[in-house]
Formats: structure tokens, sequence, C-alpha cells
């Protein structure tokens, strides 16, 4: 439980709820069928208060996030008409620009936070905090697959040291 905990932090593992929140606050605001500019403008008055678009941005990728545009995709396919999506959509092709247009912003584009949470809405999954526990399952997932492959390819298991830290800083000289 204490990695779960871990992983919950507004940019790591909450970033989809967040981005939930946000979406609400936005339809609340400026409601679900808000024009381009009534859109525009509640950005900008977002970020002139000095607050952020939750969902854009990567402290890696400069470009939209592959991600995203995969849970993009399929949206399109299986919920074209879903007003979260749409919503969604919008900002996506709104908020780049505005980005970029502060001067402020390495990285414009949507992460996958910026979608996966209304996947997860729109197929019944509304209790939003287990999604850092599907975010944790999903990462135990892949070191799960790695070990199978270490198996698979015949390589020895990996044992890591336990160390207190007085063997740490012993080790690094300090």
């Amino acid at each position: 439980s204490a990695g779960m905990c871990g992983l919950a932090g507004p940019l790591h593992g909450l970033a989809n709820q967040e981005v939930l929140l946000f979406l609400n606050k936005v339809v609340d605001q400026v409601g679900l069928d808000a024009t381009d500019d009534q859109m525009k403008e509640f950005v900008w008055g977002l970020l002139k208060s000095g607050q952020v678009v939750p969902g854009y941005g990567h402290a890696v990728l400069r470009k939209t996030d592959p991600r995203y545009t995969c849970q993009r995709e399929f949206a399109l396919k299986h919920l074209p008409d879903d007003k979260l999506f749409k919503l969604v959509s919008q900002l996506y092709m709104l908020v780049p620009p505005i980005l970029m247009e502060t001067g402020k912003v390495k990285n414009p584009w949507p992460n996958v936070d910026a979608h996966s949470g209304v996947l997860l809405q729109y197929y019944g999954m509304k209790e939003m905090n287990y999604y850092t526990v599907l975010f944790g399952v999903s990462r135990a997932l892949g070191v799960t697959a790695s070990l199978v492959w270490d198996r698979a390819l015949g390589l020895p298991l990996e044992r890591p040291k336990s160390m207190s830290t007085q063997g740490l800083k012993k080790l690094v000289g300090a």
C-alpha cells in the first residue's frame, strides 16, 4: 500500500483524477457546449490566474503522448458522441496553441491523463479513488511481463540488495 500511496500525486497517479475535476470545473463554468471562443477565454483566465491546464505537458515527451493518441483513436471509434470526449477533443484543438502563445511551456501537448479518466468514466469506472490502483496494477503487470521474458530467455534472477542508510552512504562515499 505504501507503493500505491507513493504513486498518488497530482502529477502522477492522481493526474487523470485531476483532469476529471478540471473537466467538471469547465462544465460548471462554461458548459458542455461552449464555443471555441468561450473555451479559449476560460483557458486564458485559468492561466492568467496562475493555474495550469491538467493533462497537458510531460516531463520527458515533447510531442503528443502516444498513449493519448491511442486512446483518442479508440474514443473516436467507440464513443464519438460522448459529451466529455467531445470536450476533451475541443481542448485538444485549443489548449496547445494557447500554451505555446504563453512562451512559458516546453511541451504544450496532451499526455495520457488528459484522456484516460474520460474513458474510465464512460465504461462505468466512476470511483476515482481506484484510478491510482489501476495505474499501479498496470505498472506491476509491466514488471511481471519483464520477469516472464527473463525466465524465457534464461536470464538470471534479479535479487536487489537490501542495504541500510549507513551502507548506502559508505557505498557513495558520503
